[in-house]
């Protein structure tokens, strides 16, 4: 058995490179721009919770309650992320090395 030669094997292993790397750097963006979202969600909950106590707001916590709910029921997280995968991988041909680069990234993040 013959193996190929490099550079035959060269435009997949750039392709394949490239892929892994964006993915990675696009994983790892993901996730520090989600930390950056949940300490200003954390925040602004902090700010209604001390506008509430000394009397400036009223919130319905339950009717909150009700409008979130369903945004994060699994069917709703699954479709999101799904949704995800297939805007990042859109129209590239490096989409197998891009998703475990992603992985990665958002584990490294």
């Amino acid at each position: 058995m013959e193996f190929p030669s490099l550079e035959t094997l060269a435009p997949y292993l750039e392709q394949i490179s490239f892929g892994a790397i964006a993915g990675f750097a696009s994983g790892y963006a993901f996730k520090k721009v989600g930390k950056l979202l949940a300490l200003a969600l954390g925040l602004l909950f902090i700010a209604i919770q001390l506008l509430s106590y000394y009397g400036f707001v009223t919130v319905n916590w339950l009717e909150v309650q009700e409008r979130v709910n369903p945004l994060l029921t699994t069917e709703s997280l699954n479709g999101f992320w799904q949704n995800l995968l297939s805007v990042l991988t859109y129209n590239i041909t490096f989409a197998a090395a891009f998703i475990p680069g992603f992985i990665i990234g958002l584990r490294q993040g």
